[in-house]
């Protein structure tokens, strides 16, 4: 084993321990929460040694990226699972429905209607999430968080979409904690039961506030390298 396999296997190690303990601290059973390893940016060598220990979800910010560094490795890794976790264009539709498992930024009428196109010329159907703005940031994609049930309602009825769940990016400047306790309770009107919220900096506090999954990666593979 590499000194970097070995060094990104302790890394990850010790965030799957912290993981536990907040879903401990939560009263939530044990594997209650899913580590998604965000890959963007980091080189072949960083992938393969997260691969080598054992993790298997990944999370990808922009479809061509994500063509190029996982169509290869695919083949040989037939419980891999992707995430679609940035903006997604309406053309780039059906590329992501062929290469992801989950897309967790659905986020507008028109991308809803492109999902189920998309769906139903791939022949795969993949896990989605709604994106909510929870910070009505004007930069950032989501629907607004008054919208989000009549929102899903209509990916539903409308388009024939299964919804899975919801994440959110909260503003760098505000706690965490309001933004990730509002998805929860979204969640409720929403008749959803997955909560994708958490990064590097609060994941434990993500998770003791319902998160099923956690988007986690510097601290899991280190700082990007520069461009």
């Amino acid at each position: 084993m590499s000194d970097l396999t070995v060094t990104i296997a302790q890394s990850r190690d010790a965030i799957l321990e912290r993981i536990g303990a907040a879903a401990k601290t939560a009263g939530r059973p044990a594997g209650a929460v899913t580590l998604v390893a965000v890959s963007k940016q980091q080189p072949d060598e960083r992938i393969d040694a997260m691969i080598a220990t054992g993790q298997r979800v990944f999370g990808e910010n922009r479809v061509q990226e994500a063509q190029t560094r996982w169509a290869h490795r695919r083949a040989g890794l037939p419980d891999l699972e992707l995430r679609l976790i940035g903006p997604l264009q309406t053309n780039k539709a059906d590329a992501a429905c062929a290469l992801f498992d989950v897309i967790e930024t659905l986020d507008r009428d028109r991308l809803a209607a492109a999902l189920a196109k998309a769906m139903a010329r791939t022949g795969r159907r993949p896990r989605l999430y709604v994106q909510v703005n929870t910070g009505r940031e004007a930069q950032k994609s989501g629907v607004e968080p008054a919208d989000a049930a009549a929102f899903v309602e209509r990916c539903r009825a409308e388009h024939g979409l299964e919804i899975e769940g919801l994440m959110c990016i909260p503003p760098e400047a505000e706690p965490a904690s309001l933004h990730f306790a509002l998805l929860n309770k979204l969640a409720g009107a929403c008749c959803v039961e997955k909560l994708s919220m958490g990064m590097s900096a609060d994941y434990p506090l993500a998770i003791r506030l319902g998160a099923t999954s956690v988007r986690v990666g510097s601290a899991l593979f280190g700082a990007r390298p520069a461009a």
